[in-house]
Formats: structure tokens, C-alpha cells, sequence
């Protein structure tokens, strides 16, 4: 096999590997779930899995580094949402997980928590 062709996998292996590290969490997968019903803002994941910013938003950017979500800056909030996926592999592994996260109860429960949360969301906090 040509040297480049060994690279082209191992970039590949890379980055499938990277993909699945971002799903060994549990919390990572909690904001999946969340985001796989509309764009939140940071301060919406917040509420919904009481954590610090910090914390958040380190396993947000761990998501976004391993492109499962995509941000876009409104004023000083930031907010996230779910990519399509690049890849045709990727593609796939997001109709996998919206499946297994729509029934997961964990996940039903964050969603209930997220729609009381917005129900009485202060303007403050982004659009959300």
C-alpha cells in the first residue's frame, strides 16, 4: 500500500476515534440529547444539568472538537447546536443516537427540565 494511502487511514482511524471518545461521557451525551431538540444557549445547558460555565463549556467545546456540535456568537452568549455531520459515517452515528437519546430517561427528563427552564427563561440569558 502507497505511504499516503497508510495516512489516509490513520487519519481516518483518528478521527472516528475522536468521534467516539466525545460519546463516552455521560454528560456530553446528556447535551446531545439536549440539542437534539433545538439550538441552546450555554446558560439553557446550564440550568437543565446544573453545572458550572466551566464545565460546560469544556464538554461543549470537546463536542465541537470531535464535530458533533457547531456555535455561533450572539452578542457575549454563546449558542450551540447539533452538526449534520460531515461525513456520511457521521451522518449515520446522529440518526443512531437521536434514536436511542428520544427514549433514554435521562434524557426525556432533561428535556422536561428545559421546558420548565424556558417556560420562565429571563431575556438576560440569550434567546435561547
Amino acid at each position: 500500500m502507497h505511504k499516503s494511502a497508510y495516512a489516509d487511514i490513520y487519519s481516518t482511524m483518528k478521527q472516528a476515534a475522536k468521534i467516539f471518545k466525545a460519546l463516552s461521557d455521560e454528560t456530553r451525551l446528556r447535551i446531545l440529547a439536549l440539542l437534539s431538540q433545538r439550538e441552546l444557549c450555554v446558560c439553557d445547558l446550564m440550568a437543565v444539568l446544573d453545572l458550572p460555565q466551566s464545565t460546560v463549556s469544556r464538554h461543549l467545546a470537546y463536542l465541537r472538537n470531535a464535530g458533533w456540535v457547531e456555535d455561533r456568537r450572539q452578542g457575549v452568549w454563546m449558542h450551540y447546536r447539533l452538526e449534520e455531520g460531515s461525513t456520511p459515517f457521521q451522518q449515520a452515528l446522529h440518526q443512531v443516537l437521536a434514536r436511542f437519546l428520544v427514549e433514554n430517561a435521562v434524557a426525556v427528563g432533561d428535556r422536561e427540565k428545559l421546558d420548565a427552564f424556558l417556560k420562565n427563561k429571563d431575556a438576560g440569558c440569550g434567546l435561547g
